[in-house]
């Protein structure tokens, strides 16, 4: 079931042109405006498959952080998306996750649809220990990575390979930049991922997705 996005209610900052509608949000970055990010809605949504597809209507967003995506044909959307920086990735607008979302746009002529603020975060988090591709020993591994500015706490998670294998780690909260893996690690292949969040829990960044180390014994 598709969840309609939560209407949320704001100051017009453009009268919709007659018999069209606006989409009008706001883009937040450690809980502060960002200028100059696109803002895209999209008519068709995949996850799988081709993404971003059939119309889509573009924004930047201003100063204060805020987009309107204006001239917009009244029906059901099924993506809101905002690009991440200067990055190649984007981001759900509403839910600020790379992941699944469900919720459908309804756009009506002559009204501005409010969506929720979008906070953007980074993937520029550097894994200091175990470096990418090394093998390690599970006694006295100690996790390390880079201080994030800004950063209250991160969370921790190790993803194992082998799909049997069940990780001691996933969403571990850390206050420090290095974590002492005290629980027993089985052997195998792990993804490390850690996530640096501000004191009001939004995301800042996160490390690459893609960094694999082995526990050989």
């Amino acid at each position: 079931p598709s969840i309609a996005a939560a209407a949320e209610t704001g100051v017009e900052k453009v009268k919709p042109a007659p018999g069209t509608g606006n989409v009008q949000g706001k883009v937040l970055y450690n809980g502060k405006p960002v200028e100059g990010i696109e803002a895209k809605l999209c008519e068709k949504f995949n996850q799988y498959f081709g993404g971003c597809t059939g119309k889509t209507y573009t924004a930047k967003s201003d100063a204060a952080g805020e987009y309107v995506i204006t001239n917009v044909p009244p029906m059901t959307y099924e993506g809101l998306m905002v690009r991440v920086f200067d990055t190649d990735s984007y981001v759900f607008a509403t839910t600020g996750l790379a992941g699944i979302s469900s919720a459908k746009y309804e756009v009506a002529a002559d009204k501005t649809l409010f969506v929720r603020p979008s906070h953007l975060f980074k993937s520029d988090l550097k894994v200091l220990n175990p470096k990418a591709g090394s093998k390690v020993s599970a006694a006295g591994l100690e996790l390390k990575w880079q201080e994030y500015p800004e950063a209250a706490y991160y969370k921790l998670s190790l993803y194992p390979s082998e799909s049997s294998v069940t990780s001691p780690y996933i969403g571990q909260r850390v206050e420090a930049t290095t974590f002492p893996a005290d629980k027993p690690l089985p052997k195998g292949e792990y993804r490390i991922q850690v996530e640096a969040f501000n004191g009001s829990d939004q995301k800042l960044a996160e490390t690459a997705r893609d960094i694999k180390f082995t526990v050989t014994d």
